[in-house]
């Protein structure tokens, strides 16, 4: 489902306050990487093919371990430094190699794990609009969040933000190609959530444009 047809979640019961970084100023990207933004550089990803037109935005939603936020063992996961021993649920997914380009914090802070140039290992088996293999062509978002849990307001503002960014970058990335993990793999996948709030997500976003 594209961004357009989301139709999801009212602003009132779905949204968190909190504070958060400056979420004004344009993020700017420069050979891939976002500028002034803590970089952690994971080693899972492959490069782009030439044909490999950058032209969709994946939504996902992370957390370690399920519905527990803060620490470093999403990133630990991204750099292949996560132990099977840290926590019980741990043992299935130690070993993975995936990553995506971008966390957003629930404060609201991002890391960037890998160049947007270069393709991210978060899509897995994926399709959309009949092109499958959806790490070809897309950038990958992860939220700190749970498919149940109410997002923070400053994940929406930095998720605006450098939506704005990517789309002035790579002009492919068009509304309708802003999609949730769920909608390209939907038999395996249900992030962002139900919780995720489509509506107030595509108004902000309109706003940062208009603006």
């Amino acid at each position: 489902m594209s961004l357009t047809d989301k139709n999801k979640a009212s602003n009132s019961n779905n949204l968190r306050a909190s504070s958060q970084p400056e979420t004004d100023k344009s993020l700017i990207i420069k050979n891939g990487w976002l500028q002034k933004i803590e970089q952690q550089l994971s080693t899972f990803f492959s490069p782009r093919q030439p044909q490999d037109n950058i032209s969709l935005l994946v939504i996902h939603n992370i957390s370690l371990p399920a519905g527990s936020f803060g620490g470093n063992y999403i990133t630990d996961l991204f750099l292949g430094q996560l132990t099977a021993d840290a926590h019980p649920t741990f043992s299935d997914i130690a070993q993975l190699q995936v990553s995506a380009h971008c966390l957003i914090r629930r404060d609201g802070s991002i890391i960037q794990y890998v160049s947007f140039n270069n393709k991210a290992w978060h899509a897995g088996v994926s399709c959309f609009n009949n092109r499958e293999k959806c790490n070809d062509f897309s950038i990958g978002i992860e939220l700190e969040g749970s498919d149940d849990i109410p997002y923070e307001e400053a994940q929406y503002q930095q998720l605006s933000r450098l939506t704005v960014s990517l789309q002035q970058h790579y002009p492919l990335i068009t509304n309708e190609h802003i999609v949730g993990h769920c909608d390209i793999a939907p038999s395996r996948k249900t992030d962002p959530g139900h919780i995720f709030n489509w509506p107030y997500y595509r108004r902000i976003l309109q706003q940062r444009k208009v603006n």
